[in-house]
Formats: C-alpha cells, sequence, structure tokens
C-alpha cells in the first residue's frame, strides 16, 4: 500500500500521525506485532502473524498485550481530533482481528488525555539502572488507579517474603528460557540488531548488561556488548518499585485490555517522571507465572511485571512509519 486512506472524518494525513501515535506503543522485543486495516467508517486492529515471537510467546498473549496498548494510543489520539473512539472488542471472528474502532461521535479532549498523549512520544522502556530514590506512596497510588481506570488491577509487591519470592521466580524463569535454544536463537535475532533496522531491540548508547548479582535485570539485550555494572561500578537499584498488572477479564478479550490498561500505567508513570521495564520473562514461562498468581492471591492471571524507579533518560527504540502498519482490506474485510 502507498497511500493510507482517509477514515472517521479525519484526512490520510492525520490517519497518518494517529497510526504513527499508535505504533509508539510497547511490545516485545519491539517487534511491533500489529497492523491496521482503515477504511472510511473505522479503523481495525489486527495483530501481524508474521511478527510473533513463538518461542517466547507460544500463545500470542503478549503480542495481544502489546496490541492492546497500540489500541490505548489510538484511542489518545482520536481524542485529541475531538473524536469519541467507539471500541468493539473481537473474540470470535478470525483469530487475529483484535478491535475495531468507530467514530462515537464528538467530545473534547479532558486535561488527562491530553497529559496521557503529550508522554507517548517520552515513554521509553529503561533497562538502565535507577536511583535508589523510592516511588511515593502517593505515586503507587496514581498507578493503581491509571490500572483501576482501564479495569485492571495493579498489585504492589511490597511484603519481602513476595519480594524474595518473585525473585527466585525470576531466577527461575529465565533459567528455563536459557535452556532453550529455539528461545535463545529467537531472542539473538530481535536483539542487538542493526539499528538501521525499523523493528527489534538495537544496542542503545551507553547499554549495560546486568551481572550475576544483579536482582531484576536478568537479560542481556546487548549480545555481550554492554560493559557490566560491576565494571563501570554504576550498580543497580536495589529495591525498585514492583508491581504486576492482571485484568478483571478472562480469554483473549482480557489480554487486549490490559494492553490498554498497561499502556495508562506507563504513560501514568511517565507523566510522573518515573521509569520503567518489564520483568516478562516471570509471565512468558507458564508455571513461573501461575505461581505469581498464587503469589499474589490474585484470582486473574498476572499479564506483566513491572520495575519501577527513577530513572535516567534513554535513547527511543525504532518504529515503522505508518505506511508498513496498514494492508488493503480484502473481499472479506470486517462490516
Amino acid at each position: 500500500m502507498t497511500h493510507i486512506p482517509a477514515a472517521l472524518g479525519l484526512t490520510s494525513d492525520d490517519v497518518v500521525r494517529v497510526l504513527a501515535v499508535a505504533g509508539r506503543a510497547p511490545s516485545l522485543h519491539n517487534s511491533q506485532p500489529w497492523r491496521f486495516r482503515v477504511e472510511p467508517d473505522r479503523i481495525e486492529l489486527w495483530a501481524d502473524p508474521e511478527r510473533r515471537l513463538p518461542a517466547a510467546d507460544p500463545h500470542g498473549r503478549e503480542q495481544r498485550l502489546a496490541c492492546g496498548a497500540a489500541l490505548f494510543n489510538l484511542r489518545l489520539a482520536l481524542h485529541a481530533h475531538g473524536i469519541r473512539p467507539l471500541v468493539t472488542l473481537y473474540t470470535d471472528r478470525d483469530p487475529d482481528l483484535l478491535a475495531v474502532v468507530r467514530h462515537g461521535g464528538r467530545t473534547p479532549q479532558t486535561a488527562v488525555q491530553r497529559e496521557l498523549l503529550a508522554a507517548v512520544p517520552r515513554r521509553r522502556t529503561n533497562r538502565h539502572p535507577f536511583t535508589d530514590r523510592p516511588v511515593t506512596p502517593a505515586e503507587l497510588t496514581a498507578l493503581r488507579a491509571a490500572a483501576l481506570a482501564e479495569n485492571a488491577w495493579l498489585h504492589v509487591v511490597t511484603d519481602p517474603a513476595e519480594r524474595e519470592r518473585l525473585h527466585l521466580l525470576s531466577v527461575d524463569a529465565h533459567a528455563r528460557q536459557q535452556a532453550d535454544p529455539a528461545f535463545r536463537e529467537e531472542f539473538a535475532r530481535w536483539t542487538a540488531v542493526d539499528p538501521n533496522r525499523s523493528d527489534g531491540v538495537p544496542v542503545l548508547p551507553h547499554e549495560r548488561r546486568p551481572s550475576a548479582h544483579d536482582r531484576w535485570v536478568p537479560r542481556d539485550f546487548t549480545r555481550g556488548a554492554g560493559a557490566t555494572s560491576a565494571e563501570t561500578n554504576i550498580t543497580y537499584e536495589a529495591e525498585p518499585a514492583l508491581v504486576v498488572l492482571s485484568a478483571q477479564m478472562f480469554g483473549p478479550t482480557s489480554e487486549v485490555a490490559a494492553g490498554q490498561a498497561l499502556q495508562r500505567v506507563l504513560l501514568t508513570a511517565t507523566t510522573k517522571g518515573l521509569s520503567a521495564s518489564f520483568l516478562s520473562h516471570i509471565i512468558e514461562v507458564e508455571p513461573t507465572r501461575e505461581q505469581l498468581r498464587t503469589l499474589i492471591h490474585g484470582t486473574h492471571r498476572p499479564q506483566a511485571v513491572l520495575r519501577i524507579g527513577h530513572g535516567w533518560p534513554v535513547s527511543a527504540t525504532p518504529r515503522r512509519p505508518a505506511i508498513a502498519m496498514v494492508e488493503v482490506p480484502g473481499p472479506a474485510a470486517t462490516t
């Protein structure tokens, strides 16, 4: 496709900008696993089967989570144009069709929506060390409220025994993944990539790789090129804030809904001057994910684990242009 059509009363150029905002969502290894179909009366969100990561995400759960985060960004961008997005989540049509966004009427952008939208280009996954300055109770309350606003629950892991158990789950999950050749091969294809690529995780300036004693950041995204904290004498924080996000629904729809909540939490953290990174391995390994649900006494399965603190600015990861995320609807397009 060489041209993105107009939709929802927006011009083609407006749609390009809206989709560019949607594409700034976080995703596993920056795979950007979404695609859009644009029609005059709707924008459809689809999971892109060519961007699945089957070793780390065999059931597509993290892909749907990332697509949900892109959907939240899309909603924010439409609000900036005075459009109330009418969102329908799908579970029983094509398995890759996740949501359809239609024009739900005119509505003014709120101050909160404006603040969150402004945070979209500033939100970065930050795997660097944070300072030892603690996240305040007021900041954690704001993050909980952000999750609740999207019908999700954010559990803050504060109890020392819970934190120690979470650390053991992290060690177990990381060891299981490193023992899997398919996971290692997939991880190598998507990390420490050529900086000219528009996806994947490049080695960012001054990026570090974890040392053996770093408790909460086990993955090396530099393929051995980064200096360790032991070599630089810049150690990771001892006690980051640790939070677990759970959706209030079940099934694939819950993962798209949880992705919207996740992005709202991350953008709210950005507005508060906080940094965040993912402890995705705990969720990706089925036994540790189930043990985590028991640990936090959850009735719903955990969808994301975040490390949050006060960090220094990091560079943005690359993003595909909007035109690369859009496809021409086929003859069986959604109605």
